[in-house]
């Protein structure tokens, strides 16, 4: 993965956050992800802020150890974790990993805009995703679908209306789509020549799921 991409939607400070237990009230819990990579540096989310480290740096009791291609080596508590581009939080209580509710809900915070952004993974992949309750399906530019390595010679060959009018898309299946700690399978997606900034997490996903907001948050709960 190029540095430039390992620079993931995290940069916004607008990610998916899994529900994690409320840890005790006399031990402090932690939660960090590695949102990207810029050449020596990495951009951490600590608690939900953003702080950008060099090696050797520390903020908000996690401190940069390493870093190598788009993974960190992390130092919280004096326990030692290594983290992806991509990934999912992880919450520490003390020191410990923090125990973790059933992973069946999203909770995702408004960004600027008021735009649902965060990062995620296409077929083990991470992508930058907006939600768009708008589109019926997933969708995604040429460019990301090459870099993501999706086989288009098989997918269905159309046309779709946009605010640029009627462009040619290519329909195809993903195999697996995941948001948070929630992972689905078989989400439909169209492939489009214009180049975008991000992926449209459109109904094909959303539909999978009990979707509530209040306010600035929205809740996405997989369907039994």
């Amino acid at each position: 993965m190029s540095r430039r991409r390992a620079f993931t939607a995290a940069a916004l400070g607008a990610l998916a956050t899994p529900l994690l237990a409320q840890p005790s009230a006399t031990a402090p819990q932690v939660q960090v992800q590695l949102g990207g990579v810029m050449g020596s540096r990495a951009l951490l989310v600590i608690n939900g802020q953003p702080q950008m480290l060099a090696v050797g740096g520390a903020a908000g009791g996690v401190r940069l150890l390493a870093l190598q291609g788009d993974t960190a080596q992390v130092e919280v508590g004096g326990r030692s974790l290594t983290l992806r581009v991509g990934g999912s939080p992880v919450a520490l209580v003390g020191g410990a990993p923090a125990p973790a509710t059933a992973s069946r809900e999203i909770v995702l915070t408004a960004g600027p805009g008021g735009h649902f952004m965060a990062g995620g993974a296409i077929n083990g992949q991470a992508v930058n995703f907006m939600v768009d309750t708008g589109a019926t399906t997933i969708a995604m530019s040429q460019s990301e679908a090459s870099r993501l390595g999706l086989d288009l010679r098989n997918g269905q060959r159309g046309l779709s209306g946009t605010a640029n009018g009627t462009v040619p898309v290519v329909m195809i299946t993903l195999g697996r789509v995941r948001l948070g700690e929630v992972e689905v399978a078989n989400v439909q997606a169209v492939v489009m020549p214009a180049q975008m900034p991000y992926i449209l997490l459109g109904n094909s996903f959303l539909s999978r799921f009990q979707m509530r907001r209040e306010n600035d948050v929205m809740r996405l709960a997989l369907r039994p």
